[in-house]
């Protein structure tokens, strides 16, 4: 039996799945402020301890690579990586967009006669994280930090209806509102992970556990304090 952990905290849901045999057995879900930090490995626990499993008993652990939150994608990645490390299983990243496909395809969100879905992480303002895919999964422009404005999307619009689903989804929903537009406010969630993980898996695709990084797109940006210290 093929078991794989699923870790999804790319944007503000902190997530996870155990999927046995490419079907989901156990999910944690929080929508806690900051939380990803502590919340992801004691979820991931959790769910083994639930299924009296160890991580050893698993075969592999699939990560979101972003795009998304730094600190978020930070949390999970890391906590992958030491699951992996820790029981010498390999390691599987999925892209958030992806995760948001899968989500609208096997969740039944995909409108009548859809030519395309469209992801979209919130990146801030009515900036979004975003790509072009057919309704079969298949991404067919590349991933982007894009500001949205009213000819966003123009040209798939006007092929037929189009859906957009993510977290980003709802903010650029009166900015681009035509007939033809479906909009799905959500976040991705480990479970939406399952088709491209099991995939992976089944392929061999697996990342190198001392170098994989996250795909932040765009760089981290700090400010600084104008409050006075001292």
């Amino acid at each position: 039996m093929n078991r794989i952990i699923l870790i999804e905290t790319s944007t503000s849901l902190c997530s996870t799945a155990l999927v046995e045999d490419g079907k989901v057995v156990c999910e944690r879900l929080s929508s806690e402020p900051r939380a990803h930090a502590s919340m992801t490995a004691p979820y991931v626990n959790e769910m083994l301890k639930e299924r009296g499993l160890g991580v050893k008993d698993c075969s592999a652990v699939a990560v979101s690579k972003g795009p998304g939150s730094y600190t978020g994608l930070r949390v999970g990645v890391s906590t992958a990586k030491g699951l992996c490390f820790g029981a010498g299983i390999p390691l599987i990243s999925v892209g958030t967009l992806d995760t948001l496909v899968w989500q609208a395809m096997d969740g039944g969100l995909v409108p009548e006669g859809c030519r395309y879905i469209i992801p979209m992480v919130d990146a801030r303002r009515m900036e979004v994280y975003t790509a072009v895919f057919t309704t079969d999964g298949k991404q067919v422009t590349p991933t982007e930090a894009m500001v949205v404005g009213e000819e966003s999307f123009k040209d798939q619009l006007s092929e037929g209806p189009v859906l957009f689903i993510g977290d980003g989804a709802g903010k650029c929903q009166e900015v681009i509102g035509t007939h033809n537009a479906f909009f799905v406010q959500c976040c991705p969630k480990a479970s939406g992970m399952t088709k491209p993980a099991v995939a992976a898996f089944n392929e061999g695709r697996f990342e190198d556990v001392a170098y994989f990084e996250p795909y932040y797109l765009k760089e981290f940006m700090t400010t600084t304090s104008k409050k006075k210290l001292f």
